[in-house]
Parts: C-alpha cells; sequence; structure tokens
C-alpha cells in the first residue's frame, strides 16, 4: 500500500554555509533564472506547434482528414494528460536542474523523430511520447519561481517565462519557411536540434538558489523574507494531495480553461485558412499578431496582482481581481467568430489570448499561494494533467464538430464560457482568502474520503456507460465520424472511466 513520509528543516537565513565561497555575484539573479525558464518555454511551444502550423501540408501530402488531425493530437494530449503528475514528483525528488535537463533532452529527440515516421500511427506515437517528455515544464518551471521569487514577484516572474509560450508560437512560423526550402522532415529535426544549445546555458547558469554561487546574501534574504521552509523536496503521494479540499478548484480551473489554450493552438491556423481564406504562411504570420497580444497579457496580468500586493492587497483579492477582468473579456471570443469584420475577428482573438494568459499567470500563481513550495512541483503536475485531461476532451470536441458540422462555431462558443465559470467555482470553492496549507501535518489516511469516493463513482459509471453505448452502436458511429472520431469517442469514454477509477483509488483507506 502506498505510504507517505515527510521531511523538513528549519529555513537557513543566509545561503547554504556548506557551498563553496561566492564570488562576482550577479545583480537581479532570479530574473535571469526567469529568463532560462522563458527559453525553455519557447523552445517546448516551438517543438509542439510545429505540428499545428504544417498542418495543412501535411494533409495534403499525407492525406490526412481532420479526424486523423484530431487523433494525432489527441495523442499528444493523452500523453501530456498521464505524465504531468508522474514528473512532478521526480522534480521534487530530483530537483528542477536534473529533471528540467533530462525532460529537455528528451522531447528535443522527439520533436526530431517526427522526420522518421509518415503514417497516421506513426504521427500519433510520435506525438505521445513528445507531449510526455514536455509534461514536465510548467511542474519545473513554477517550482523554480516558488524557489526563486518571494509571493509578491511570483505572478510577474509566471507571466514572464508563459510568455514564451507566445513567443513559440509566434516564431513557429520559421518550420513554414523550414519546410518550403528544406521539406518537412528536415524542418522537425532543425527545431528538434534548438533545444541542446538551451543545454549549455541551463548546466553553467541554473542552480536552487540555496547552492548557487551567484547569488548574493541580499537577493537570497529577499526572496526568502516570506517562506518559512526552504526544504527543495518532501514526498506526499498524490492520493494525499487530493484529500486537500483547496486543491479542487485549481484542478477543476485547469481541466476548464487549459483547453481553451490547446484550442487556440491546434486549431487556429487550420480556421484562419479554411474558414476564413487565408494562407498557412499568412495565418503563421497573423498568429504572430495574436500571439503578440497573449504575451503582453502574460507579463500585464501577471504584473497587476503582484502590484496589488505590493500596494497592501490582500493575496486572495489581489488573485481574484486579476483573474476577473480576463473572465469577463474571454466571452469576447463568440463574436469573434460571427463577425463578418476580418480586423475585428483577429483583434477579439487577440484579447482572447491575451487574457487566457494573463489569467493563466494567477492560477499557476495561486497553487504556490496555497501549497508551499517544496510541492509545487506534484501540484502543478496534478494540475497539469487535470488540464490536459481538459485538452484531450476538446480536441474531441474540435475534431468531432468540425467533422460533423464543417464548422468551428461551437468550439468558440464553449471557448468563451470556461473561464467565467471557473472564476465562480473558486471563489465559492475557496473564499476570500487563499490560506498555505501545511502539508507537514499529517492528515488520517486510514478513513475513507466520501468526496472521492462519490465522485470516482458517479465518473466510472458515466464512463462504463458511455463506452458500452459507443460499443453497442459502434458502426453508427463509424458511419458518422469514421474509424478514427469513432475510436477517439470510445478512447474519451473509457478515459472517463479510468479517472473515476484513480478517484475510487485515492478515496479509500491507505495504511499509514
Amino acid at each position: 500500500m502506498p505510504s507517505e513520509s515527510h521531511q523538513t528543516e528549519a529555513a537557513p537565513s543566509t545561503p547554504n554555509e556548506t557551498a563553496p565561497p561566492r564570488q562576482s555575484y550577479i545583480s537581479g539573479l532570479r530574473w535571469w533564472i526567469c529568463g532560462l525558464l522563458f527559453l525553455a518555454t519557447t523552445i517546448n511551444y516551438v517543438d509542439r506547434n510545429a505540428l499545428s502550423v504544417l498542418k495543412t501540408t501535411l494533409e495534403r501530402q499525407l492525406n490526412w482528414s481532420e479526424a486523423d488531425y484530431g487523433w494525432i493530437t489527441f495523442a499528444f494530449t493523452a500523453a501530456y494528460a498521464i505524465f504531468p503528475s508522474i514528473v512532478g514528483r521526480v522534480v521534487d525528488a530530483v530537483g528542477v536542474k536534473a529533471g528540467f535537463a533530462g525532460g529537455l533532452i528528451l522531447w528535443s529527440l522527439m520533436a526530431a523523430a517526427h522526420a522518421l515516421v509518415t503514417s497516421v500511427f506513426g504521427f500519433a506515437s510520435a506525438r505521445f511520447l513528445l507531449g510526455a517528455a514536455e509534461s514536465i515544464n510548467f511542474p519545473a518551471a513554477i517550482k523554480a519561481v516558488a524557489q526563486w521569487f518571494p509571493q509578491k514577484e511570483r505572478a510577474l516572474a509566471t507571466g514572464l517565462f508563459n510568455s514564451g509560450t507566445n513567443v513559440g508560437v509566434m516564431i513557429s512560423f520559421g518550420t513554414v519557411m523550414l519546410a518550403t526550402t528544406y521539406g518537412w522532415r528536415w524542418a522537425f529535426v532543425m527545431i528538434g536540434a534548438i533545444g541542446f544549445l538551451w543545454l549549455v546555458l541551463w548546466k553553467y547558469g541554473y542552480n536552487a538558489p540555496e547552492r548557487h554561487r551567484r547569488l548574493s546574501p541580499a537577493e537570497h534574504a529577499y526572496i526568502r523574507a516570506d517562506q518559512v521552509v526552504v526544504v527543495e523536496s518532501i514526498k506526499v503521494h498524490w492520493t494525499t494531495l487530493l484529500r486537500y479540499g483547496n486543491i479542487w478548484p485549481f484542478l477543476l480551473g485547469k481541466f476548464m480553461t487549459d483547453p481553451v489554450w490547446w484550442f487556440y493552438l491546434y486549431w487556429l491556423p487550420s480556421y484562419l485558412e479554411k474558414e476564413r481564406g487565408r494562407n498557412p504562411l499568412k495565418s503563421a504570420l497573423l498568429l504572430a499578431v495574436i500571439y503578440t497580444g497573449a504575451s503582453v497579457g502574460s507579463v500585464v496580468g501577471g504584473w497587476f496582482s503582484g502590484h496589488l500586493i505590493g500596494k497592501g492587497w490582500g493575496v486572495g483579492s489581489a488573485r481574484y481581481l486579476a483573474m476577473l477582468i480576463p473572465a469577463i473579456c474571454m466571452p469576447g471570443s463568440i463574436l469573434a467568430y460571427y463577425t463578418q469584420n476580418f480586423g475585428l475577428c483577429i483583434a477579439l482573438i487577440s484579447l482572447a489570448t491575451a487574457c487566457h494568459q494573463g489569467w493563466s499567470a494567477n492560477i499557476f500563481t495561486s497553487a504556490t499561494d496555497i501549497f508551499p513550495s517544496k510541492v509545487a512541483g506534484s501540484v502543478i503536475g496534478l494540475g497539469t494533467t487535470a488540464g490536459a485531461i481538459g485538452g484531450m476532451f476538446m480536441t474531441l470536441l474540435a475534431g468531432m464538430s468540425i467533422q460533423w458540422l464543417g464548422t468551428q462555431k461551437a468550439v468558440f462558443i464553449w471557448a468563451g464560457l470556461m473561464h467565467p465559470l471557473c472564476l465562480i467555482i473558486y471563489r465559492l470553492w475557496i473564499g476570500r482568502d487563499f490560506k498555505t496549507i501545511d502539508v507537514d501535518k499529517p492528515l488520517d489516511m486510514s478513513r475513507r474520503h466520501g468526496g472521492l469516493l462519490a465522485g470516482g463513482a458517479v465518473l466510472g459509471l458515466l464512463g462504463l456507460a458511455l463506452a458500452l453505448l459507443i460499443y453497442s452502436n459502434w458502426e453508427v458511429c463509424v458511419a458518422a465520424a469514421k474509424i478514427t472520431g469513432a475510436t477517439q469517442a470510445a478512447t474519451a469514454a473509457v478515459g472517463v472511466l479510468v479517472i473515476g477509477l484513480v478517484l475510487l483509488y485515492a478515496g479509500k483507506a491507505h495504511r499509514t
């Protein structure tokens, strides 16, 4: 039976005395660290967005259908759903430096491996492995931010490094140029090679604050001013984390709103081409405009809540206001679909991506407000898993909607409603204040958790019913959505069943 152990130590008031003497301190070193996280996130999104940018090219050359593309992206999101919780615990166990480096090596190799396949199954396999490797980015980066920044600066730091997602998308249009010049295979090889350049900077530029030779004692004291414990890792089983009630708004928030970003990331290029009549290269350039707005939103959204905290606002109030403004603006994305004015369409989509990224900076940071940094990797890993599960179902919704309706209208409507609904859940569940949970105080795992058991039973039965329904009407499903669409629906039903079983396992009594 799973067990847990807690390891704590008092926070030193000065850098680790056992570390070698530090010389040539770098002023504002924490912001240089944030720059490394930004570069890694940019590379992450260049690698993952290459397929989206080359979608129409590959569809023509490899004869894919929309459902085929949905299946390939489903494979990525499935892996991204499975592995973050695992790699989050790995990051907590081995540390940010080793964990991040290993993850980036693997995802760079997997990005290049796309050049070796041609079939739908081959691309789906490559995407699955890429998703597994790339899932380490946010657990490692958010944990690094929690270690290197005081609470009032974390949302800004998160917004800054998270803007790399937008920059990665913006410069990914270069993949089209590479594919046009050298062929799509070499395009994948070249973008996969970029990550190895970052490894050199990471090896010599990053370390935990207590071990970094270039961190001045004054800056170390500043970033640790509001942190009671600086232990880099602690072993807390995921079943224990799920029993903390305040983790659930974060998990639900990621589940509901992350898929909106996945939708824009994967389906905007084809939307701009097929429903707005723009060719792939022009679509890529338009994406640069859209994601410039997203970068601004990421930074401003992160800065805003930190600014309010610096003005004396409570942490909870500052985060809520910084999330409320984007939530109010997100329904504008529905109008983006219906307007005939193309300029207004681009402006509203740009506003939506900016608002989502401002939201994302704060919802990520809320997890480190509620949980201490020593379990940040595990908590962010669970949140990333929840977001990827939502993204997995979004790819099904988008693929099936286009297959059946011929447009992306239904997905645009759905994308405009998720953030306001999520904010209501956050406020009703957590309340006004964000109180940090003491994970060093053991929970009684010998008792069953009624809420988890009930939720698991409902989802398990729902997944089983859906799977049986699809199985008994298999020919009808194949006729409606082809074999790939029917398989996606069956996989989603099984996924609901598995989630239910996972919650049932988490809710049962465990030996301590």
